[in-house]
């Protein structure tokens, strides 16, 4: 981490030490549910493409705000940013084995003011994260809860995995990722169903954000009917994957945005800050 990241970080470390962080949670944040966790229900999600966007438009608010990417077999949040990845044994697995609460060496600055990325290194070896359990997972966020306003996770969907339901444990709200497929909604109620008979809250996570829209007729009243409900609807917007490809932010960085898109992912903002 060169010289200018380090001083960025500072800004958000200043009022606390890492010693009092230890066992403690500090409510700087006017948020009372700051930890929101992502988590694709089928395959055509593209989680990476709207918690980068939506994380820029909540530090252009003014908040500050982390990002974690728990999908650990296969990172990709940092492409958004066009940053490098940690190094092997760097990033997410050294914060993990530590029992530190400082991990300023760990998280990177992205070139966005008051927007941050903690990644795990692709480079790691996977055998590696099977160690971890439900603490280790709450070690990280309740962290990253007293050091950040919001806190943007990433959650790969694969209930056996301690990434997946740990974080769904342990975060404050949860919205499902949903493309328009048939199986999106059983693929909920499932991984709903599992997460409570092993005693997790499931209430948290009855939002549904649609993405990459084609308008081809699906009927959505089947998400009301098995308890979810809508938040947002985000179109297929090509220029906003094509950003995603050279590492540009879409909402931050395209000439002409799509209305529809804008809209939806304003009201998602809004409806994370406005509690």
């Amino acid at each position: 981490m060169d010289r200018k990241e380090i001083k960025k970080l500072e800004n958000i470390f200043r009022k606390i030490s890492s010693k009092e962080l230890v066992g403690a949670e500090i409510q700087d944040s006017p948020l009372i549910y700051s930890i929101i966790g992502f988590l694709p229900a089928c395959d055509g999600t593209d989680n990476a493409l709207l918690i980068s966007n939506l994380g820029v438009m909540l530090a252009q608010k003014g908040f500050n705000t982390c990002m974690v990417d728990f999908k650990i077999f296969n990172p990709n949040l940092h492409h958004h940013f066009g940053m490098d990845p940690p190094k092997k044994g760097q990033g997410l697995l050294r914060v993990l084995k530590s029992d530190k609460a400082d991990m300023r060496d760990d998280i990177a600055a992205t070139e966005e003011e008051q927007l941050y990325l903690l990644s795990p290194s692709p480079q790691d070896l996977m055998e590696e994260y099977f160690e971890f359990d439900f603490t280790h997972i709450e070690h990280v966020l309740s962290t990253l809860k007293g050091m950040f306003d919001i806190v943007l996770v990433d959650i790969p969907y694969n209930p056996p995995l301690e990434f997946c339901t740990g974080a769904m444990k342990h975060c404050h709200i949860g919205f499902f990722t949903a493309t328009e497929r048939i199986e999106a909604s059983g693929n909920m109620t499932r991984l709903l169903d599992f997460a409570a008979s092993i005693g997790i809250s499931t209430a948290k996570f009855t939002s549904v954000i649609m993405m990459n829209l084609h308008e081809i007729g699906m009927d959505y009243k089947v998400f009301k009917q098995m308890g979810f409900q809508i938040a947002a609807a985000l179109p297929f917007v090509k220029a906003a994957t094509a950003y995603a490809q050279d590492g540009k932010l879409y909402v931050k960085d395209h000439p002409l945005q799509n209305k529809t898109f804008m809209k939806e992912i304003t009201r998602l903002r809004d409806l994370i800050i406005n509690q």
